[in-house]
């Protein structure tokens, strides 16, 4: 059985169906199916990888008894390494063996934000892991890949899991580790964007930067996060720990935290905002609209009416009417 599992050519993984059990990793909203039937997708993984993903240990034994490569190189867009792929799935003896045979515990995943194991183990925030993870060498800074990347914190903190995000602090993660470029998120505004409190108040006591800018493309302040999500009692604790109000962000074509919940049609959020000296008539970095305009867009007929009760003038500072 062994030798012919080791004939088998890395195979193209077909998905099962999960129905409502489906669950989106909170690290850049990849698809924790089994895999993604999709013709455009090329997704082949190793029999070893195979049977680490399944959880398979006695098939993993088999397989590196005839000389199946442990470190054998993701494929596909969303491939991973046997070690990754035990750790995205869960499977801690699968991944302790691994790891006995010579598993690179920090080996770049493919091209899904390049997540190592340990990223992966705090996406689902399995503490078992991420302690076999860190005593096995793991770097608990490894950095965010490039296209919606996440350090270990970032998607610990996003998925919402705080014993996972303590035992990192512990460890010494960096809590202000930058987000990766595209689509990245500081820690602190990966916890905001979930409303984890729990999490942000963590941090901040662990000395999270308030105020740490956003990435260049898709990126957004923690203020922006909270105001996006809607939550009200984590926007005022991101201002009673000094977040800049007016801070500009990348995402929402560049504009404030007023943008953000005008659009959203967060109306308790923009009368906090407001009450915090948030600009009424602050324009976005790219069309240049008000938080006016833009709850107006987005059909916020709520916000639009207080907008203008509070004085916002539905003109630009260059004079052009907006409606």
């Amino acid at each position: 059985m062994a030798s012919q599992l080791m004939s088998i050519p890395p195979a193209r993984v077909r998905s099962r169906d999960t129905s409502s059990n489906a669950q989106l990793l909170a690290t850049g909203g990849v698809l924790r199916e089994e895999v993604q039937d999709d013709e455009d997708e090329d997704e082949n993984w190793t029999g070893l990888q195979l049977a680490a993903k399944d959880g398979d240990l006695s098939r993993v034994e088999d397989l590196l008894s005839q000389g199946a490569d442990v470190n054998a190189p993701p494929r596909g867009y969303y491939g991973n390494t046997a070690l990754q792929a035990a750790c995205l799935f869960g499977h801690v003896d699968v991944a302790s063996r691994l790891i006995s045979a010579g598993a690179e515990v920090d080996a770049v995943g493919g091209n899904n934000g390049n997540r190592r194991a340990l990223h992966q183990a705090c996406a689902i925030g399995h503490t078992s892991l991420v302690k076999l993870l860190l005593n096995s060498g793991a770097d608990v800074n490894s950095p965010a890949g490039r296209y919606h990347g996440r350090t270990a914190l970032q998607a610990a903190a996003e998925a919402g899991h705080m014993a996972v995000v303590q035992l990192l602090l512990d460890a010494g993660a960096s809590v202000n580790a930058p987000p990766g470029a595209t689509a990245g998120v500081t820690a602190l505004a990966a916890a905001a964007l979930g409303a984890y409190r729990d999490i942000v108040e963590l941090l901040l006591e662990n000395g999270a930067c308030v105020n740490a800018k956003p990435t260049r493309h898709k990126g957004l302040t923690a203020l922006q996060a909270a105001a996006l999500n809607g939550s009200l009692k984590v926007v005022d604790r991101l201002i009673r720990a000094g977040a800049d109000v007016n801070a500009s962000g990348s995402s929402f074509k560049g504009g404030t935290a007023l943008h953000a919940a005008s659009e959203r049609g967060h109306i308790d959020i923009v009368e906090r905002l407001l009450e915090s000296g948030a600009d009424i008539e602050a324009q976005s970095g790219w069309g240049n609209q008000t938080p006016l305009q833009s709850a107006a867009v987005c059909g916020q007929d709520e916000v639009v009416n207080l907008l203008i009760s509070r004085g916002a003038s539905g003109i630009t500072k260059e004079g052009t009417i907006l409606f």
